[in-house]
């Protein structure tokens, strides 16, 4: 089969596209024809073996994951012998983060227990884009307590995947909500039902004076006192992703800000797969649907990844695998 071979770190450039034999399913696996992938942090981050944390978890000098990709969309052709609720041709959707990636591959086995039935009212393409930046969006905007009617909430970062996929959820509870990004990106913002919208080159919305009940941030790279500052009393601040000394310093700091301002301040540990069966409750009802940036064709790839990590995509970048001309 063909797949994106990751052979050393470096840039996306450096990597290559081959053959490799196509996986046979164990026991309590599927073996799922990949129609479409999705292209995320884990990729930008394992590609370039970066941050540091990156190489501990899988290989300081040479990658032990070989084929990059992890959000993935596509139809079961083969099922192990333990596997029960899934059969032959099921079509099926997933995060593969804590299975050995893989997605960028004309084919894939997947553990029966990390796979969900993409919702009938998606394409392939579409449930691509939501395992790994939904579920990120989800589990961010209930961290710690659930969601409450009519709060104030900023996202930072509100034009990439979970920002796109956020807003959608957050509508139905009347929430006022504002996001930040890019100038470019402003428009399509708007469009998914953001009350406000921010050019972070133009303004620094932790100079504004606003405060907010929930601020998820997807970019993190201000002090975790420059975000308690932006809170209202009680208010919380979830991070999914950025900067990692930032990171370290909103774990290391925020729980003495907890204690004493009572404002809560934390980094979200994605939970892979957990709260798919949600996702999809939330497409079939016509309330989720991805903002897809492509889809683009298999061997482009690599760029895509570049592009991905510059921050300039709208939406989620997709590609399509099974009709590829590879």
């Amino acid at each position: 089969m063909k797949a994106i071979l990751l052979k050393e770190y470096g840039l996306p450039h450096k990597l290559e596209v081959g053959e490799v034999p196509k996986p046979v399913p164990k026991d309590e696996e599927v073996l799922v024809r990949i129609h479409a992938a999705s292209i995320n942090d884990w990729d930008w981050g394992l590609v370039r073996g970066n941050p540091f944390i990156i190489r501990l978890l899988y290989g300081l000098q040479t990658p032990k994951i070989r084929i990059p990709g992890v959000d993935i969309s596509g139809t079961i052709e083969a099922v192990g012998e333990e596997v029960n609720s899934f059969s032959i041709g099921d079509e099926i959707y997933c995060d593969l983060s804590e299975c050995g990636f893989g997605g960028f591959a004309e084919y894939v086995c997947v553990p029966e227990k990390m796979a969900s039935k993409k919702p009938a009212s998606l394409s392939h393409n579409e449930a691509a884009a939501l395992p790994h930046a939904g579920l990120l969006a989800l589990q961010g905007l209930i961290h710690k307590r659930e969601m409450k009617s009519g709060e104030m909430i900023l996202i930072n970062g509100a034009g990439g995947g979970v920002g796109s996929l956020a807003i959608q959820m957050l509508k139905p509870l009347q929430a006022e909500v504002t996001g930040v990004d890019s100038g470019d990106k402003l428009e399509m913002m708007k469009s998914l039902g953001y009350d406000y919208v921010i050019d972070y080159k133009k303004t620094d919305f932790t100079e504004t004076g606003e405060q907010y009940d929930l601020i998820l941030d997807g970019k993190t790279n201000r002090s975790v006192f420059t975000y308690a500052r932006c809170l209202k009393k009680k208010g919380r601040y979830v991070t999914v992703g950025g900067s990692m000394p930032r990171l370290f310093g909103i774990v290391l700091s925020g729980w003495i800000l907890s204690l004493f301002t009572g404002k809560k301040l934390s980094v979200l540990a994605l939970k892979p797969n957990k709260g798919l069966d949600q996702l999809s409750r939330l497409a079939e009802k016509g309330i989720l649907k991805p903002v897809i940036d492509g889809p683009y064709p298999f061997d482009q790839i690599p760029e895509l990844i570049q592009y991905f990590g510059e921050g300039k995509h709208k939406g989620k970048v997709v590609v399509k695998i099974k009709d590829s001309s590879m």
